[in-house]
């Protein structure tokens, strides 16, 4: 089964690492986002991959290539970005041609089994009860289970049914008839080509669409989410690998996740801490925190905090959201 994975958002609710750095690439337990992606579906046994790009396209195309040189993979390029249906409509020739193929967002994590999804008969949507609906697209189900109704973000939701950014589409000629019915119409959502029109368009003609529970998502679009996916997935490999550092008179407190190359002394990191390669962390206190690539902080307190890759804290007692390459003095 191929994997479609659409990375061609801005990611304008992680700026300022954004405007660097493409979300995709934002590492989260020690390893990008793409690659937690890439290696999960690979442990179900999927093994070629489309990849829409669009902004900042290059810097994932040469991340993926560098670090998965014998994935089975392509890249097609939106130019515009006109909506997640519109990436999918451009990329449809990679996978006319299939049975059936798979959707996951390029900014989601799942959590939990994808056994369910995977192995459904009909196209089926990943889907999970959520308190505020309005953020995501929802699904209505008749009595019997199937999709009734897709919405995008609604004002009103008269369902708390999110969809979690993986779709199984099994009736793949259906598919590209909405995607193309919605794009020659001009049928928009927020002025965008949406995959939930296109869904909508598919159960009108028929198509029956079921959902499946997922146990735990996290939309990797904001700083909270962000850290919390990094908390999540360092408790899992610390138990999985129980990974042990030993630093110049410093405490570490688990999970943590700390990268090669990386000079630490006389601080505290954790709980719940991942910092990337090279970094360089003196008379630091950091817990539940994201620290970029080449990054130094010294004479710091820092929580709930995400540091850019290169970028330089010193004497400071805050939490903080700052982008790659840049430097802030407090002393």
């Amino acid at each position: 089964m191929k994997a479609l994975i659409p990375v061609a958002g801005a990611g304008t609710r992680l700026r300022p690492h954004t405007y660097t750095q493409p979300k995709p690439l934002i590492p989260v337990a020690g390893k990008p986002i793409i690659a937690a992606i890439i290696e999960q579906l690979q442990e179900y046994g999927i093994e070629e991959f489309v990849f829409v790009i669009g902004y900042l396209g290059d810097k994932i195309r040469k991340y993926i290539e560098d670090s998965y040189p014998d994935l089975k993979k392509v890249f097609i390029y939106q130019e515009k970005r006109l909506g997640l249906g519109h990436a999918i409509w451009l990329a449809q020739k990679e996978f006319m041609q299939e049975p059936e193929f798979l959707i996951m967002l390029g900014d989601t994590i799942l959590d939990g089994d994808l056994q369910g999804i995977l192995s459904s008969k009909t196209t089926c949507l990943g889907v999970k009860k959520v308190e505020d609906p309005r953020e995501f697209g929802v699904v209505v189900l008749d009595e019997d289970r199937y999709i009734r109704k897709v919405v995008e973000k609604p004002r009103i939701p008269k369902s708390n049914m999110a969809i979690v950014g993986i779709y199984k589409i099994c009736e793949v000629p259906e598919l590209i008839a909405a995607l193309s019915y919605i794009i020659e119409h001009e049928v928009k959502t927020m002025d965008e080509f949406q995959l939930t029109d296109a869904l909508m368009q598919m159960v009108r003609l028929g198509c029956k669409i079921s959902v499946c529970p997922i146990s735990n998502w996290f939309d990797c679009g904001k700083k909270e989410i962000l850290l919390a996916t990094n908390a999540m997935l360092l408790q899992r490999r610390d138990r999985e690998e129980g990974t042990h550092y030993s630093f110049t008179n410093t405490i570490i407190i688990p999970p943590v996740r700390i990268g090669k190359g990386c000079k630490i002394e006389n601080s505290i990191l954790g709980p719940n801490v991942s910092v990337g390669d090279g970094a360089q962390l003196k008379q630091a206190i950091i817990y539940d925190s994201i620290i970029g690539n080449y990054a130094s902080i010294e004479e710091a307190v820092l929580q709930r905090s995400i540091i850019g890759s290169d970028a330089s804290v010193k004497g400071l007692s805050q939490s903080l959201n700052i982008g790659d390459n840049t430097e802030i003095d407090f002393s």
